[in-house]
């Protein structure tokens, strides 16, 4: 299948480099320095070339910023009969845009990120694949994902954003009241310096991203869980109350004993 990529980012280069020995793939980006250590792929950087390459598959793997930019930037070099698909982290305004386009399409979510993942082995991670998608965009997607030996979970456009405001708003949210709060240690401990590494790796992310994914709009019930969860560990602290402690870390370990 010849199959055009969009933006030569981490994701972008990720999925051509996955893509390019079973499938001819070219990756298209506007800035050709992002496209020099790309190989056995067709590296593109004018919309002429996209329309000679003339893909079966689009995968749009532009900043979210842009996402729908880059689509309606190259819907008239590509066939008509394309398969037009994203792999947006936010999905706001793209069930629209679908509608709008009224081609062939498939939405998908793959749940790790170069920050923190091993891209060398994905067994432990997740991808999310929109279940409005159309069924041949669901199926290369699902044989893609399955040769990485991701775990694949297909939810509706509304049931992704709800699972994005509690997966990612929460540690998103928690990770920066942490940082919010730091200062310069000389001798920190472990645990201190985990959660430094995930806060660096967290704000090495685009402002763009975490802020739609802050934006969505389920996450403001997660924060206030969090929110209320702080009050009642603040309230045992101050009063010592060394019962409701056992009982509250009781609770929490409950939360994180695996199914």
């Amino acid at each position: 299948m010849r199959i055009l990529i969009l933006g030569a980012g981490k994701m972008g280069t990720f999925f051509a480099d996955a893509l390019s020995f079973q499938h001819e793939v070219g990756l298209y980006d506007v800035d050709p320095k992002k496209l020099r250590f790309v190989y056995n792929t067709e590296r593109m950087t004018q919309l002429d070339e996209v329309k000679a390459f003339e893909p079966e598959l689009l995968i749009n793997a532009a900043t979210v910023k842009y996402t729908i930019e880059a689509f309606k930037a190259v819907m008239p070099y590509i066939p008509d009969n394309c398969i037009i698909s994203d792999i947006a982290s936010v999905k706001t305004g793209l069930p629209e845009f679908y509608a709008e386009m009224k081609r062939p399409f498939v939405s998908t979510h793959p749940m790790f990120g170069p920050t923190f993942a091993s891209l060398s082995d994905l067994s432990t991670q997740n991808a999310i694949i929109i279940s409005e998608s159309d069924h041949l965009g669901k199926v290369f997607f699902k044989d893609f994902y399955n040769t990485l030996r991701l775990n694949t979970f297909e939810y509706s456009f509304k049931e992704h954003d709800e699972t994005i405001a509690y997966s990612l708003s929460i540690p998103f949210a928690s990770t920066l009241v942490f940082a919010s709060v730091m200062k310069y240690q000389e001798a920190p401990g472990t645990t201190f310096k985990r959660h430094m590494d995930i806060a660096r790796g967290l704000l090495s992310e685009d402002d763009f991203l975490l802020s739609e994914i802050l934006f969505n709009p389920y996450t403001p019930g997660q924060v206030e869980k969090i929110q209320e969860e702080l009050s009642k560990l603040l309230e045992i602290i101050r009063n010592k109350d060394s019962k409701g402690m056992a009982d509250y870390l009781t609770k929490v370990r409950s939360n994180i004993q695996s199914k």
